[in-house]
């Protein structure tokens, strides 16, 4: 070999290898849903280059529902994702989960009731004889008979009409139902659609009648957490950093979603985001730390959904099901 060529080959082998080594690894994100505005921050995260300052590549995956999220998060078609704490521990429940929770987001409970403002509707006591509409998949609908249950109010004189989530805001602008059963982060969206028809919604969280709790989190199958910890920890350092940025910024953040869903409409985006932040910004991430989850909150978690659902008490260990080791310190 001449002396001229062996320099150049050494040069280009050793580009090579750094190329490879400074390889960003690729990550697969699991939504709990279709992308709607609480989503946005893992859309800034890649637009506003969070996700790759920590050498990260995420794909996002949309989703049906938090326990289609677990499924698919335990079985590999996705590495990290999105659910309600409270599929995670029906999960448990059921059969062993390889999926724990690794960081908290919603330190209160995003389930509401929505109706028209025009109704009589102003507590659930008041839905007795009524129609309600709700998600054929949604960690809200196991939570429904408790928290009527502990406001006293019979479960048997309320109609229940389960459909795909897309027709609920229709059906109550259209009267076809005199409420339905939403998160929060939604409200937008329906006040939209109720808004064409020149009517008001009236939106009546759980949290105003005693349901307490962690609601919706960040997620990591087993596997990824064994194998791949400093990518996780690096991937949870940019979630922070997007949520950060997303609700100092909720414009942006909205157009950074749309930039990569060009069909969304960024001003309900920007609401839907703007709904979200009393979930991620509360008493609770204040005292607690954002993120964090604290025994006592997580133990009463667990108590709502096993009451939800006839657990025993004692089936599932709610510490045994987070991780609280990939929060930054």
């Amino acid at each position: 070999m001449s002396t001229t060529v062996r320099p150049v080959l050494t040069a280009l082998a050793l580009a090579l290898l750094a190329s490879t080594s400074h390889a960003a690894d690729a990550l697969t994100v699991q939504l709990d849903w279709l992308p709607g505005g609480d989503k946005s921050f893992v859309y800034a995260g890649v637009q506003q280059g969070f996700f790759k300052a920590e050498g990260l590549e995420v794909k996002i995956l949309p989703g049906r529902g938090s326990a289609d999220a677990v499924t698919k998060v335990a079985a590999g078609t996705a590495d990290v994702g999105f659910s309600g704490i409270s599929a995670v521990m029906m999960a448990a429940a059921e059969g062993k989960i390889p999926v724990k929770a690794v960081m908290s987001l919603y330190s209160s409970q995003p389930d509401a009731l929505f109706t028209k403002a025009s109704s009589n509707i102003k507590s659930l006591k008041d839905m007795e004889g009524k129609t309600v509409g709700m998600p054929t998949f949604s960690s809200s609908n196991a939570l429904w008979p408790i928290v009527l249950q502990r406001n006293n109010v019979d479960i048997s004189k309320i109609k229940i009409i389960k459909t795909d989530p897309a027709t609920l805001a229709p059906m109550l602008a259209q009267g076809r139902v005199d409420a339905t059963i939403n998160w929060v982060t939604v409200a937008p969206a329906f006040q939209n659609v109720l808004g064409q028809a020149k009517q008001e919604l009236s939106v009546l969280p759980w949290s105003q009648f005693g349901l307490t709790g962690y609601g919706w989190s960040a997620i990591a199958s087993d596997k990824t957490i064994a194998n791949r910890p400093d990518v996780l920890k690096r991937y949870v350092r940019a979630l922070v950093k997007s949520l950060e940025f997303s609700m100092a910024q909720p414009r942006k953040a909205a157009q950074s979603l749309v930039a990569m869903v060009p069909e969304a409409n960024v001003d309900v985006i920007e609401a839907e985001f703007r709904a979200s932040i009393p979930l991620l910004k509360t008493e609770v991430s204040a005292r607690d730390g954002f993120g964090a989850f604290q025994p006592k909150l997580l133990a009463d978690t667990w108590g709502w959904v096993a009451a939800s659902m006839g657990y025993e008490p004692k089936a599932v260990d709610p510490e045994a099901l987070v991780d609280r080791r990939f929060l930054a310190r």
